[in-house]
């Protein structure tokens, strides 16, 4: 599914399921460039862990952000800085 919304020049928003242990989520992403990547919050439904079953909100974005650096062993930071360029680059700001 991934793959044929990519092939649409579409981007793949990762929110709060990655983190979740049956997510399944983990098992492909780092197959994926980044480049094709942009994070995203679900909320208020499906908070990340370890917030999962209360509201969801902006600020636990951070948890997301954490997960998918571990899963492409690299710092949240690099990962910070190309999914925010691959946002901007969606909506042409």
């Amino acid at each position: 599914q991934a793959l044929k919304a990519l092939s649409y020049n579409m981007k793949l928003g990762i929110g709060g399921v990655v983190t979740f242990k049956n997510g399944k989520i983990d098992r492909f992403l780092n197959q994926i460039s980044l480049s094709e990547i942009v994070l995203e919050t679900d909320a208020p439904y499906l908070a990340p862990v370890p917030y999962r079953g209360k509201r969801n909100e902006s600020s636990y974005l951070v948890e997301v952000l954490n997960k998918v650096a571990e899963i492409f062993h690299t710092t949240p930071a690099e990962i910070a800085e190309i999914t925010t360029r691959n946002s901007k680059d969606i909506f042409g700001i």
